[in-house]
């Protein structure tokens, strides 16, 4: 009898996208950041992605793994870096706008890397991480410079980026349960 494990990437990007819509609905200027999407982050984002990513381990996929979990670590860093500064008794500084850049602009290189490994998957995972690297960067430079258009403009292609992931998530999970796409994701053909 075949032990079949089950497909923790649809965990993962849901986890993940749903957090980066939340996120990226704040940064396009629609609300304030708030205990919601610090939530998100922290169990979502965060804990959700770092166990899809422990599950894609026991599948033997490395980039799942990696993937999953430096993302979800990714979340849990962020909501670190916004809450920490406002617990007095940490005696933690935020960093500088400028420095927080530096974080982003890593993140964004990190994912452009990754990126290549999405090469010989289906185009919407490739969608998933090229956006995301831009997202990245456009944060970072919206950091470094200041700019709120440049902000702007980074929180929907958030949404986007967001949404992709959510899809992509739906389309794995449909495609398990009626053993076809129903929703396309683009297979690479090999």
């Amino acid at each position: 009898m075949e032990n079949k494990l089950a497909n923790p990437a649809p965990l993962g990007l849901m986890g993940f996208g749903m957090t980066t819509v939340l996120l990226n609905i704040h940064n396009a200027g629609f609300f304030p950041i708030g205990s919601m999407i610090l939530a998100m982050g922290i169990f979502y984002g965060g804990i959700a992605q770092i166990i899809a990513g422990i599950l894609e381990f026991k599948k033997g996929n490395t980039f799942g793994l990696t993937a999953f979990c430096s993302y979800g670590l990714f979340w849990l860093t962020l909501v670190a870096l916004i809450v920490m500064p406002n617990m007095p008794n940490l005696g933690v500084i935020a960093p500088a706008t400028e420095f927080v850049g530096w974080y982003l602009f890593m993140w964004g290189l990190f994912t452009f890397c990754m990126w290549f490994g999405t090469w010989g998957k289906n185009r919407a995972l490739q969608f998933v991480f090229l956006s995301l690297t831009i997202l990245f960067w456009l944060l970072a430079i919206r950091d470094w410079t200041g700019s709120e258009l440049i902000g702007k403009i980074a929180g929907y292609e958030g949404i986007i980026c967001g949404l992709s992931a959510i899809y992509l998530a739906i389309a794995e999970v449909l495609h398990e349960s009626h053993g076809r796409f129903i929703l396309p994701i683009c297979e690479v053909k090999k």
